[in-house]
């Protein structure tokens, strides 16, 4: 499923895709109710790929209806675990069929390497389905332990209709991270994808409904922040909204349910990760390889990318000549071409953020050691700055673009004291020789996600969210993610006879 073709082969099937173009409701595409709609574009090429519905506050509440209806009358959450459990393994099924197709309308769509979306996120989209299918059958509720004349059970119910709102740098994968755990729980979805990346949340709406999924139980509505976004956070019918983006963004939701009705709300927001390295390193050939992949794999559109380099400096020259050396191997351009691994970032005005970032490099001593250059108007070099101080933005804020920054320390403590010093604490990596500073700097470090001598987000089966800036309410995969998408009921039966005189029968 995940071996590469030939950009030929890749391009070959680009011709032939047929861009899903109306939100997905209650079944069926539906166009918006204004009839509006929005360009989306290929931003490697800045080709028109289609027109998309521009739904609304209307689009909203329809949706919102239909997932209310299909959840109250128990279409989907009544079902006996196995038989979602079949329904979800199914859907798999028709991702992993359709998945040459799917990793090339990712990369048409987001400027990602088709490479990787046809080995890292199809793959792994279809394995978080699968993954949460299987648990469905597999998480038991609980007895409390009280007196003798009485049972308590402690059972989870889900949430009623879920919010989804999705960033546009894994469209997929975090569509998948979402409705993975939600449908396993029995709730029922309005998902709205970005608009900068719409496509392929409706092409997997519609292979969910062939799969078996009902009507109404996932539905995407398409359009902007704004227009649906807000109009979903501030819905009284819907119950919880999982929303992975901005930091910005992520406080308005948290408004949203504050006017509204308390609805909750789990929050996956920005990153600006170190990768902390130890005098005491064993490989830095190993070392310079995985902070490489982690700074610049999906050109740095990640919330958990290694944007920091931390590193000791005894090590630090010698390890700056082996990444590089590594990013050599790193080729940009045409998305459609599997040897590339730098695509496009997504849009002309993300490329110009990013862009603003490199030009203020060298007002102090800050200096470009690798890379630097763009080319039409949406490539980034892989671009590593040296000497950057705690005070600088490169050190404090989120690029979200290809770009490591690169800072020296002399002592532990010191290291500990600049990898905390961001309003952020998503991920971070730790590398080291010496089994007693790991485990140090993972603890010390406050962060929801710390690898050791790796760069990565463990997998399906290890949380992944955020401390301080970088989230809030709960986490995205693993068995945990489940729980976000119910609530607990505590049912007490007593069992006292009250009456005077009882006859067994």
């Amino acid at each position: 499923m995940s071996d590469l073709l030939s950009a030929a082969d890749y391009a070959a099937i680009a011709e032939t895709l047929s861009f899903p173009q109306n939100a997905f409701v209650d079944g069926r595409f539906r166009p918006a109710a204004s009839g509006k709609t929005f360009k989306t574009f290929n931003p490697a090429t800045g080709k028109l790929l289609t027109e998309v519905a521009a739904c609304d506050a209307a689009d909203v509440d329809y949706a919102v209806a239909k997932a209310k209806e299909a959840f109250d009358d128990g279409r989907w959450r009544q079902l006996s675990p196995g038989e979602r459990k079949a329904i979800l393994l199914k859907f798999a099924k028709l991702l992993e069929r359709n998945s040459a197709e799917l990793a090339v309308m990712e990369s048409l769509d987001s400027g990602k390497p088709v490479s990787e979306c046809h080995t890292v996120d199809v793959p792994d989209t279809i394995h978080t389905i699968r993954w949460h299918a299987e648990l469905i059958d597999k998480i038991y509720d609980n007895t409390a332990p009280v007196a003798s004349n009485a049972v308590a059970l402690v059972v989870r119910e889900p949430i009623g209709v879920v919010g989804l709102v999705l960033p546009w740098n894994f469209p997929l994968l975090m569509l998948a991270w979402k409705i993975g755990p939600a449908l396993a729980a029995g709730c029922s979805l309005v998902v709205k994808p970005a608009e900068q990346t719409s496509l392929t949340a409706l092409r997997v709406a519609e292979l969910a409904h062939e799969a078996g999924i009902p009507a109404g139980v996932l539905n995407v509505v398409t359009g902007t922040g704004k227009d649906v976004g807000e109009p979903i956070g501030m819905h009284m019918d819907v119950a919880m909204v999982s929303f992975t983006g901005s930091t910005a963004t992520g406080r308005r939701f948290l408004r949203y349910a504050a006017d509204s009705n308390l609805k909750r709300i789990v929050l996956e927001c920005g990153g600006k990760n170190p990768a902390v390295v130890l005098a005491d390193v064993d490989n830095l050939d190993a070392v310079a390889e995985q902070v490489v992949n982690g700074a610049f794999w999906n050109m740095g559109e990640n919330c958990s990318a290694t944007s920091r380099l931390i590193v000791h400096a005894s090590v630090k020259d010698e390890l700056l000549k082996r990444i590089a050396s590594c990013i050599g191997e790193w080729r940009m351009g045409d998305p459609l071409d599997p040897a590339n691994r730098v695509g496009a970032l997504v849009s002309p005005e993300h490329f110009k953020k990013v862009k603003s970032y490199i030009d203020q490099v060298g007002a102090g001593r800050e200096a470009v050691l690798v890379g630097g250059t763009t080319q039409d108007g949406v490539f980034v070099e892989p671009t590593v700055v040296d000497n950057v101080s705690a005070e600088s933005r490169l050190f404090q804020e989120e690029i979200f673009g290809p770009v490591l920054s690169v800072t020296g320390f002399n002592t532990l403590s010191e290291a500990i004291s600049l990898a905390n010093d961001t309003p952020y604490g998503l991920a971070a990596s730790v590398y080291t020789g010496n089994l007693r500073h790991a485990f140090l700097l993972a603890r010390e470090i406050r962060a929801g996600v710390v690898t050791v001598n790796c760069f990565g987000e463990g997998d399906a089966s290890t949380p992944f969210g955020g401390y301080k800036e970088s989230g809030f309410g709960g986490r995205d995969k693993s068995m945990w993610a489940h729980d976000q998408y119910t609530e607990l009921k505590t049912i007490w039966i007593d069992l006292t006879d009250r009456s005077p005189d009882t006859i067994l029968q």
